[in-house]
């Protein structure tokens, strides 16, 4: 068992590190390593600066002329700090978290701040704590925003209802940064005290407040800043985030894979608002990862797209390290975290090396790391989130008429399209259900769906945002059951399926949003359920699995189905 170590201990061993890092940066000793003829960013000077780049402890001691036990010669390549994502559900990426750390570490990514609502929707305070301890001693520094609105409304019928007092303890916790996107704007506003009350005890433990405010106005905007919400990502465009940034929030600007507002929002990449805009992904799917990367996509993007290189590097880390207050990140300057990234030049933007607190991580090659060890309880309870009854066709068959949701193409909004009382695939009206499957209440919401495009078969997925209860839409009754079956067999996923065969499959067994596999592997599982999905007639210009994931999220207007029927959100009633 080992010994606890005394205060004194402490003090004493940490002493001796400062003391090195002190000799170290005034050229007494060798550094650890040296980084030789670096052209670095300056995100104080707003320059490129030359020299070399030492490091001692895992921080930067000094820029200048150096010499080191090891040295690397970057041959005037340009290093930037390491880049920091303001705000991603890390659970949209389908992979655990050591999964997602190997595919975002090779484009530079070294801290992410994650809002594990996802996961604390299956499993509540259970599921915080597994991301917590999925994610200690990653070489990606995972922080947390605990998540503000579980459930997401009082509509929703997910695996935990959490007030102010379940996610108090978790602010104590080393990696714990605040509150996470307010989604509620209304509770705020209309001063709602079970709302509000969120926001209090966040500031009793002198954290920040994210917002999720999109379109907000006026004297609303003032209510909602006031309250104490210190950012928003919600911003669609330059009108929208000059009112939030004129009133004092910070802007994350998104660029992911559900929504990109990049170019919308790259005239705020100038020396006027750069000191308040960052970037962020808020969700990222297996593809985008592997075909596109991750924050250093962004960077590249906004440089083509005419922003300073040098005010795309500052919101791709500096920014969120002072907007979180991890002061000793995303820069290079003494003292600060040996988090940076080696690329060839501004054109290519091509990631060479990344250095984790002065180890390489990358230089072409991914260095491998230890898998975090979490509780064998949180393990075996993530993994058995299905309480759901076998389902059968009768559970689906209903004649009377039921609303049916619209489609709009390219958009996750939904219109009303009237109502039906049965399947008509000339008029594209397919069947849709969604599945309570945290209580074994056996809900289940019925509607009809028009531009969805399915001609056989049915699609079914446990990722429904954001109770993540089952959703299924098909041509038939007795599809929807085996395919909603299948589900729960492989205790979460994704399934197409045809006349009781199964044609694709993806098996999300971590909560029912997550898998055990590898990012490739879980990437080619996905795209070839999506090639069955359209080859069974879904409309090509939609994804497949994303398109039902928002359906039964009764935020977005103006139809959406829940565990109870199809529901209005601009009248807020059941239709």
């Amino acid at each position: 068992m080992a010994v606890k170590e005394s205060y004194a201990g402490k003090i004493n061993r940490k002493l001796n590190k400062k003391l090195h890092v002190i000799d170290v940066a005034a050229g007494r000793v060798p550094a650890d390593l040296v980084l030789k003829n670096a052209a670095y960013v300056n995100v104080f000077s707003n320059e490129l600066c030359r020299g070399d780049i030492a490091v001692a402890e895992g921080l930067i001691v000094g820029m200048g002329e150096y010499h080191g036990k090891v040295e690397a010669d970057v041959g005037g390549k340009i290093v930037l700090p390491g880049f920091i994502d303001a705000h991603i559900h890390l659970e949209s990426s389908l992979v655990s978290p050591k999964e997602f750390a190997k595919a975002v570490l090779p484009h530079g990514t070294t801290t992410v701040i994650t809002d594990p609502h996802e996961i604390a929707n299956v499993m509540g305070t259970d599921g915080i704590e597994y991301m917590l301890q999925a994610t200690e001693d990653l070489p990606v520094d995972v922080r947390f925003m605990l998540p503000s609105c579980v459930p997401a409304t009082p509509l929703d019928e997910s695996g935990a209802n959490l007030d102010y007092r379940a996610i108090d303890s978790f602010y104590d916790h080393p990696r714990v940064q605040g509150l996470a996107e307010m989604m509620n704007f209304v509770g705020i506003i209309n001063g709602d005290s079970q709302v509000v009350e969120k926001i209090v005890a966040s500031q009793a433990h002198h954290k920040k407040i994210d917002g999720h405010a999109p379109g907000l106005t006026g004297n609303d905007l003032n209510a909602y800043i006031a309250a104490g919400v210190y950012s928003d990502h919600e911003c669609s465009n330059v009108e929208e985030a000059m009112a939030k940034l004129e009133r004092g929030q910070f802007i994350m600007i998104r660029e992911g894979t559900a929504a990109r507002n990049l170019e919308a929002l790259a005239p705020l990449l100038c020396e006027k608002y750069i000191e308040r805009c960052m970037f962020c992904t808020d969700d990222k799917h297996p593809n985008d990862l592997l075909e596109k990367g991750h924050i250093d996509y962004i960077v590249k993007k906004a440089i083509s797209l005419g922003a300073d290189p040098i005010m795309a590097v500052k919101a791709a880390g500096y920014t969120a390290a002072r907007y979180f207050l991890l002061n000793n990140r995303g820069a290079i300057a003494p003292g600060y975290l040996a988090d940076f990234v080696v690329i060839d030049n501004w054109e290519n933007f091509e990631i060479e090396m990344v250095y984790k607190k002065g180890k390489l991580m990358y230089d072409g090659v991914l260095r491998d790391f230890d898998t975090p060890e979490i509780d064998p309880y949180l393990v075996k309870r993530a993994h058995d989130t299905f309480h759901v009854a076998s389902l059968s066709a009768a559970d689906f068959t209903d004649k009377r008429p039921h609303a049916v949701i619209g489609m709009v193409p390219g958009e996750i909004v939904s219109e009303d399209a009237g109502y039906a009382d049965h399947i008509d695939l000339e008029q594209d009206i397919l069947k849709i259900a969604v599945i309570e499957r945290h209580k074994n209440t056996h809900h289940i919401g019925l509607g009809y769906i028009k531009g969805y495009g399915l001609k056989h078969g049915a699609v079914a997925t446990s990722i429904s945002h954001d109770s993540h209860n089952i959703i299924v839409v098909g041509t038939s009754e007795e599809d929807m059951a085996a395919a909603a079956n299948r589900i729960v067999e492989n205790r979460g996923g994704i399934t197409v399926m045809d006349g009781g065969q199964i044609l694709g499959e993806v098996a999300l067994p971590i909560a029912g949003i997550m898998s055990d596999d590898s990012l490739v592997m879980v990437n080619s599982a996905l795209e070839a359920a999506k090639d069955e999905a359209f080859r069974l007639g879904v409309s090509r210009g939609i994804d497949p699995f994303m398109t039902l994931s928002f359906m039964a999220l009764p935020v977005i207007p103006s139809l959406r189905l829940t565990t109870r029927g199809v529901f209005d959100v601009l009248t807020q009633r059941y239709v």
